[in-house]
């Protein structure tokens, strides 16, 4: 129970949290104001919370600033998704546009995102390093390092781009989306996750103390699922049934079989563009 119990949690935490961003950015935009506000509200209070708990090796807190890196990471998502933080570039490359031009507009696109996120993990960074409890810091780079690995891939060619499933207002994204069946970096990443998970239940296993036990579980179960998404580029797999409980909680009529929270899901395995 020491290592399941951890790697259950991580698990639910992200299938859940996916699923709840899935869902907002399904609605009307006209409540796109609210979702952000309370995102931003939740970024808040997740940042005080490993502010608090940052000397705290508890059980508890371990558990606590766990999930409140999860949901800072989640701000990150919601921000990009609803268009709030995106980046200068808010048109698509014209036909031909390659080589180191074509990856700096496509830079240009996200910059405001990515400086969002280095922003973060410094002020993270910043809140717990004269503390003991780490996992929230760990957790928010690992998150990120797997985020931009993804991102890359699809940059320079995976075989699942489904670039029919981005929604208009994310239209600028289509021209940095690239169809391949394999690029050089994909077998890169998955041995390095690959690699990344096992030392990491290996050092679980090998941890003395319950704080410890606990946070490189939750990091193993967090590298895991980073792999499986990073397979999700290249293989077939039905993915979005696994958030089909989002589409119980929309009011009024279900949309067709390529609704908005399927093309979340696309979104999210996607991961945009650099």
């Amino acid at each position: 129970m020491a290592y399941a119990l951890p790697i259950a949690y991580a698990l639910f935490l992200w299938w859940f949290c996916t699923g709840l961003i899935f869902y907002l950015d399904s609605l009307p935009a006209r409540t796109f104001r609210w979702s952000m506000l309370g995102a931003t509200a939740v970024l808040a209070a997740a940042l005080g919370a490993i502010w608090w708990l940052r000397s705290d090796t508890g059980i508890v807190a371990t558990y606590l600033a766990f999930t409140a890196a999860v949901l800072a990471w989640g701000f990150q998502e919601i921000s990009l998704y609803m268009g709030y933080v995106t980046g200068p570039r808010k048109h698509r490359c014209q036909a031909g546009c390659s080589g180191w031009r074509h990856f700096r507009h496509a830079i240009e696109v996200n910059l405001w995102h990515e400086l969002s996120i280095v922003a973060v993990a410094l002020v993270i960074a910043w809140l717990v390093w004269d503390g003991q409890n780490h996992v929230a810091m760990w957790t928010y780079l690992l998150l990120w390092m797997m985020n931009l690995s993804a991102r890359l891939n699809v940059f320079l060619g995976v075989r699942n781009v489904s670039e029919e499933f981005v929604p208009a207002r994310m239209e600028v994204l289509k021209s940095f989306l690239t169809r391949k069946p394999m690029n050089l970096l994909f077998p890169v990443s998955v041995t390095a996750a690959t690699v990344g998970s096992v030392l990491l239940f290996l050092s679980a296993a090998g941890a003395y103390t319950e704080h410890d036990v606990t946070s490189l579980s939750f990091l193993g179960a967090m590298m895991t699922l980073a792999l499986v998404e990073h397979w999700f580029l290249m293989l077939p797999l039905p993915v979005e049934k696994l958030f089909r409980w989002t589409l119980a909680m929309q009011d009024g009529p279900q949309r067709p079989a390529h609704n908005a929270a399927t093309n979340a899901v696309e979104l999210k395995l996607v991961k945009t563009t650099p």
